[in-house]
């Protein structure tokens, strides 16, 4: 008997849920659903979803003739899922390349199957979502009038500020998260490796930065390491192997099991970023994202990650690096030698105090 498995959120099953399924399960001969719970649905979604309770997504899922079990899992994705069940056919929809389906090196080295399914056009759960809240909006009169609304300098500031209080009202418990895993980390004599592209460069070198150098406290370095700096190797893999490597090559040579890979995207969707946290994770090292409101592909691939709840750039880079600090300070407790440098502060301090009262 084979068995099919796909995965997924499922919120607001629509005609292109149910082909997808159907297509699956003429796969096989059994047809398992891994279904995220909703805890893992806001982890990848972001806060607001899901829509419907995992209970009631269990009900309508497995009302449908083709799908034969449906199984409720906790983590961001499905790979410990996919150990236990050992499918024989391992299937994603169309818009996930085989080369970024969790699971899949499990499947393949089996000798089992994976398969990406292509979708049926013009269906998605947030298209259903967005024309929900257009309607509201226009019921309600919430709809924004560009053409009314003048610029003003400071009005950058004041969305920054209401940016930050949904980032602080809404994904609290995703920044906790991801800072505890890096957190126990480096804990464990772990590094961190960060990585993105433009402004997101200049972050993952800010966030390296405050944990090498120091941050608010005196105590010793931290090991971690921004993928943006070292031209020649960028240049060098970019010419050689494409720019979609740049940091994928640089994890296969420095990242160990247990490391920190920190991709940050405000998009979510950078191909090298992509990769690069699809190679992390082939080495065995935890995943960690920052992305913005739209950022579902790269959440949905990371053991922890933030989506800023806004869709301009500029806003979203201004939370990462706020992110960036707060990791900073939450881990600077278990920064080697920190106490040591502490009490020898102290030392010197009493010290001179001595010698000038000598004196």
């Amino acid at each position: 008997m084979a068995v099919v498995f796909t995965n997924g959120c499922f919120d607001l099953l629509h005609p292109g849920h149910v082909d997808l399924l159907r297509r699956a399960r003429a796969l096989g001969d059994r047809l398992i659903v891994g279904l995220n719970s909703d805890g893992s649905v806001r982890a990848i979604k972001g806060p607001g979803r899901p829509v419907q309770l995992a209970q009631e997504r269990v009900a309508v899922l497995s009302a449908l003739r083709c799908v034969d079990q449906v199984q409720v899992f906790e983590e961001p994705t499905p790979a410990l899922l996919i150990e236990e069940i050992k499918p024989d056919v391992l299937v994603k929809g169309g818009d996930w390349p085989v080369d970024q389906i969790v699971g899949a090196e499990s499947v393949l080295r089996r000798g089992g199957r994976v398969v990406s399914l292509p979708l049926l056009p013009g269906h998605s759960t947030s298209a259903i979502l967005d024309r929900l809240m257009g309607a509201r909006q226009a019921g309600s009169g919430l709809e924004k009038n560009a053409a009314t609304e003048p610029f003003t300098l400071l009005g950058g500031l004041r969305e920054s500020i209401a940016v930050k209080q949904a980032l602080l009202t809404q994904c609290g418990d995703a920044i906790q998260a991801s800072a505890r895993l890096l957190r126990e980390a480096l804990r464990n004599g772990r590094k961190v490796l960060l990585f993105g592209n433009g402004g997101s460069a200049a972050d993952a070198q800010h966030i390296a930065a405050e944990l090498v150098g120091r941050y608010c406290l005196e105590r010793g370095p931290l090991p971690a390491l921004a993928l943006t700096t070292d031209t020649s190797a960028l240049t060098a893999i970019g010419n050689d192997y494409g720019f979609e490597c740049v940091f994928a090559r640089q994890l296969e040579a420095l990242a160990q099991p247990g490391d920190v890979a920190v991709g940050i995207s405000t998009s979510g969707n950078s191909l090298n970023v992509i990769s690069a946290i699809m190679t992390a994770r082939r080495r065995g090292c935890v995943t960690v994202g920052l992305t913005g409101a739209a950022g579902k592909r790269l959440s949905g691939l990371c053991d922890a990650a933030v989506l800023v709840p806004s869709t301009v750039t500029a806003r979203i880079q201004e939370c990462h690096i706020t992110i960036g600090h707060l990791w900073a300070e939450a881990v600077e407790s278990v920064a080697p030698e920190m106490k040591e440098v502490k009490e020898m502060k102290e030392i010197e301090n009493q010290e001179m105090k001595n010698a000038v009262s000598a004196d």
